[in-house]
């Protein structure tokens, strides 16, 4: 079992959360080496050169942790760390996808901000594991404090010996590099992301060929998320069977949840997973003025919402919300009160994927936009009866139609939405006004 030292419980500062990703944050200066050291950092990295360690040893004990990918897709990460081959003697690269912009998500820069050396410490191990030696990390371009924060954390790790040439005296060399994003919610997209790094024009690529075969600059690459090479270090730290029984079957370990909307106090949760939702909504002070709950879009914008009274009885795990209709995707939960209209909430939603697709699928470069402008004149007062099975349609044409998830992440909100909430679109449409009392 994980001792009490291992998992932190601050009493005070982050109650009955399960620290992993954050743990630095009880500290002074937590974003420093020195605090990283002081919480045992850098010391799987150091055993796993010492002993050389096999790459087979540490993909089984990761398997065995059951970590699934943090950013949305949930793909068991060591599985996608067996695609990259160990027999190719040329170039390969390490990404990590800390290019933050769905709506409602915030966690990743807090570690970055927070706990940058646990990124940089489980991407070192993950390129040992693979045979790579050259790693980016891409930020997102909005948040510039981030990205100064982490070079001067790289700076940090190259002067302890636990960057560059030769890591601790042993033959394993890696470099590790940030590059800054442009703030385009598109390159979040993996194959957008490495586009972008090559220094061109943020579109998704055609799949297959995949990065593990064809990645950055036509090499093998394997890309994960921060949250995910955030955990690696804390898995070999207390066994990665430890790490499993954080969470339930399927859904080892913990995960930050980046919680918003109408409750008291928003912001990051670190929780295992398969905690039910009611306890999540009452860590962050429950209903914000005692209102009643009406709607969690449990993943970020791009998930499909969930009534409120279903999701206090839903557990926050990939498979729950899954169960229940949704996707848990980056851990970004929206929460909605009885006070908010589901035709102004899905308006803002459409307008944003309308703005950020790239344009090169016909569906959703179009298809977005005809979302938009039907919501747009239902919420106007200038809808009509047949806008409700056209956006329907609109909705199906351009779901599993594009290149890349981006047309799926705009059709879900809005099929979620009818489902659940039709009355509230059939009401504007018919009376030409909100059926809730109006809100700023």
């Amino acid at each position: 079992m994980v001792k009490q030292i291992d998992i932190i419980k601050p009493s005070k500062i982050f109650p009955n959360q399960d620290l992993v990703c954050l743990r630095t944050m009880v500290h002074d200066d937590p974003g420093s080496i020195d605090t990283y050291l002081k919480v045992g950092g850098y010391e799987q990295l150091k055993q796993i050169l010492k002993k050389k360690t096999k790459p087979e040893a540490i993909l089984a004990e990761l398997k065995t942790s059951g970590l699934r990918g943090r950013g949305g897709a949930g793909f068991p990460t060591a599985i996608k760390w067996s695609f990259m081959s160990r027999d190719y003697d040329g170039m390969k690269y390490l990404v990590c996808n800390s290019d933050e912009g769905e709506p409602g998500t915030f966690k990743d820069r807090d570690i970055i901000r927070y706990n940058p050396h646990a990124l940089i410490e489980g991407m070192t191990i993950a390129a040992y594991a693979m045979g790579i030696s050259v790693g980016y990390n891409y930020i997102h371009g909005e948040i510039w404090e981030g990205y100064v924060r982490f070079e001067e954390a790289l700076e940090e790790a190259r002067a302890a010996g636990f960057l560059g040439d030769k890591i601790l005296g042993t033959d394993f060399s890696f470099q590790l590099h940030a590059h800054h994003g442009w703030g385009a919610y598109i390159c979040g997209e993996e194959t957008a992301l490495l586009e972008s790094l090559e220094g061109k024009k943020g579109q998704p690529r055609f799949k297959p060929p995949f990065p593990a075969s064809f990645g950055l600059y036509g090499k093998p690459t394997t890309i994960n998320n921060t949250e995910t090479f955030a955990a690696v270090p804390f898995i070999f730290k207390v066994g990665g069977e430890s790490y499993a029984k954080l969470g339930k079957p399927n859904n080892g370990g913990t995960k930050i949840f980046s919680i918003s909307g109408d409750v008291e106090r928003p912001g990051n949760y670190e929780i295992p997973l398969g905690t039910p939702f009611s306890t999540l909504l009452e860590l962050a002070g429950g209903m914000r003025g005692g209102k009643k709950i009406k709607a969690v879009i449990p993943g970020g914008s791009s998930a499909p919402v969930i009534p409120g009274a279903m999701m206090m009885e839903t557990t926050m795990d990939y498979d729950s919300i899954a169960k229940a209709g949704s996707m848990l995707g980056s851990g970004a939960v929206i929460v909605m009160d009885e006070t908010r209209c589901m035709v102004k909430s899905l308006l803002r939603l459409s307008y944003f994927y309308h703005e950020e697709s790239c344009g090169q699928c016909t569906p959703c470069r179009e298809g977005t936009g005809w979302l938009w402008r039907i919501v747009n004149r239902i919420e106007h007062g200038e809808g009509r009866p047949e806008d409700l099975d056209l956006l329907n349609d609109v909705a199906a044409n351009i779901q599993g139609r594009t290149i890349c998830a981006l047309g799926d992440a705009a059709a879900m909100p809005v099929r979620g939405m009818l489902k659940h909430y039709m009355d509230e679109f059939a009401y504007h449409v018919e009376h030409k006004r909100c059926l809730v009392p109006a809100y700023v």
